[in-house]
Protein backbone atom coordinates (compact mmCIF):
# COMPACT_ATOMS: atom_id res chain seq x y z
CA UNK A 1 0.00 0.00 0.00
CA UNK A 2 1.28 3.11 -1.28
CA UNK A 3 1.38 6.07 1.79
CA UNK A 4 3.78 8.61 0.25
CA UNK A 5 3.29 9.86 -3.65
CA UNK A 6 6.41 10.97 -5.15
CA UNK A 7 7.52 13.15 -8.13
CA UNK A 8 9.97 15.45 -9.42
CA UNK A 9 12.97 13.31 -10.17
CA UNK A 10 14.91 13.28 -13.12
CA UNK A 11 18.25 13.99 -14.82
CA UNK A 12 18.83 17.46 -15.26
CA UNK A 13 22.94 18.97 -16.60
CA UNK A 14 24.75 20.59 -13.53
CA UNK A 15 23.61 24.36 -12.98
CA UNK A 16 20.09 22.98 -13.35
CA UNK A 17 17.01 22.81 -11.38
CA UNK A 18 14.70 20.05 -10.46
CA UNK A 19 11.35 20.40 -7.76
CA UNK A 20 10.52 17.37 -5.86
CA UNK A 21 7.52 16.77 -4.19
CA UNK A 22 5.65 14.59 -1.99
CA UNK A 23 2.31 14.20 -0.90
CA UNK A 24 1.04 11.60 1.81
CA UNK A 25 -1.66 9.10 -0.25
CA UNK A 26 -5.43 10.21 -0.79
CA UNK A 27 -7.37 9.11 2.21
CA UNK A 28 -4.11 8.87 3.97
CA UNK A 29 -4.27 11.48 7.19
CA UNK A 30 -1.77 10.45 9.52
CA UNK A 31 1.18 10.50 7.47
CA UNK A 32 2.88 13.83 7.59
CA UNK A 33 5.56 14.38 5.39
CA UNK A 34 7.87 16.44 6.59
CA UNK A 35 11.40 16.08 4.95
CA UNK A 36 13.72 14.44 2.30
CA UNK A 37 16.83 12.26 2.30
CA UNK A 38 19.47 10.86 -0.21
CA UNK A 39 21.52 8.46 -0.61
CA UNK A 40 24.69 8.59 -2.98
CA UNK A 41 25.80 5.19 -4.89
CA UNK A 42 28.06 3.10 -2.20
CA UNK A 43 27.35 6.02 0.70
CA UNK A 44 24.67 6.01 3.54
CA UNK A 45 21.48 7.75 3.60
CA UNK A 46 22.15 11.33 4.94
CA UNK A 47 19.48 14.35 5.70
CA UNK A 48 18.84 17.02 2.73
CA UNK A 49 16.68 19.06 5.01
CA UNK A 50 12.94 18.76 7.09
CA UNK A 51 10.92 21.40 8.73
CA UNK A 52 10.08 20.63 12.27
CA UNK A 53 6.30 21.12 13.66
CA UNK A 54 7.34 24.45 15.37
CA UNK A 55 8.76 25.64 12.15
CA UNK A 56 12.27 25.19 12.33
CA UNK A 57 14.13 24.04 9.26
CA UNK A 58 17.29 21.86 8.73
CA UNK A 59 19.33 21.71 5.93
CA UNK A 60 22.59 19.86 5.14
CA UNK A 61 25.56 22.22 4.63
CA UNK A 62 25.82 20.97 1.44
CA UNK A 63 22.64 22.04 0.37
CA UNK A 64 22.35 25.61 1.79
CA UNK A 65 21.74 28.53 -0.24
CA UNK A 66 20.48 25.98 -3.51
CA UNK A 67 17.88 24.03 -1.99
CA UNK A 68 14.75 25.29 -0.36
CA UNK A 69 12.81 22.61 1.59
CA UNK A 70 7.98 23.64 2.12
CA UNK A 71 5.33 22.63 3.19
CA UNK A 72 1.53 22.94 1.95
CA UNK A 73 -0.89 21.93 4.88
CA UNK A 74 -3.47 21.73 2.82
CA UNK A 75 -2.30 19.60 0.59
CA UNK A 76 -0.14 17.58 3.32
CA UNK A 77 2.89 17.49 0.71
CA UNK A 78 6.78 18.73 0.95
CA UNK A 79 8.49 19.84 -1.69
CA UNK A 80 12.19 20.08 -2.17
CA UNK A 81 13.10 23.43 -4.90
CA UNK A 82 16.62 22.35 -6.01
CA UNK A 83 18.40 24.82 -7.71
CA UNK A 84 22.52 25.10 -8.99
CA UNK A 85 22.52 21.51 -9.32
CA UNK A 86 25.88 19.33 -8.92
CA UNK A 87 26.97 16.25 -10.08
CA UNK A 88 27.80 15.24 -6.27
CA UNK A 89 23.42 15.98 -5.68
CA UNK A 90 23.22 12.84 -7.38
CA UNK A 91 21.68 9.85 -5.92
CA UNK A 92 18.07 8.41 -4.63
CA UNK A 93 16.07 11.20 -3.16
CA UNK A 94 13.63 9.84 -0.48
CA UNK A 95 10.42 11.99 1.17
CA UNK A 96 10.22 11.06 4.88
CA UNK A 97 7.11 11.48 6.87
CA UNK A 98 5.47 11.50 10.21
CA UNK A 99 3.19 9.41 12.12
CA UNK A 100 -0.01 10.93 13.69
CA UNK A 101 -2.72 10.41 16.14
CA UNK A 102 -5.43 12.65 16.47
CA UNK A 103 -3.01 15.16 14.81
CA UNK A 104 -0.27 14.97 17.16
CA UNK A 105 3.23 13.33 15.58
CA UNK A 106 3.84 10.44 18.09
CA UNK A 107 6.87 8.89 15.42
CA UNK A 108 9.04 11.43 13.54
CA UNK A 109 10.67 10.09 10.83
CA UNK A 110 8.23 7.13 11.27
CA UNK A 111 7.52 6.33 7.21
CA UNK A 112 9.66 6.71 3.57
CA UNK A 113 8.56 7.26 0.63
CA UNK A 114 9.99 4.67 -2.42
CA UNK A 115 13.13 7.54 -3.39
CA UNK A 116 13.41 8.76 -6.55
CA UNK A 117 16.17 8.73 -9.09
CA UNK A 118 18.31 12.45 -9.52
CA UNK A 119 21.10 12.08 -11.31
CA UNK A 120 22.92 15.73 -12.12
CA UNK A 121 25.16 15.00 -15.47
CA UNK A 122 28.36 17.42 -15.61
Amino acid sequence: QVQLVESGGGLVQAGGSLNLSCAAATGVSEIKPMGWYRQAPGKQRELVARIFNNGTITRADSVKGRFTISRDSAKNAVYLQMTDLKPTDTGVYYCNADLLRGGVTILPGAYWGQGMQVTVAS
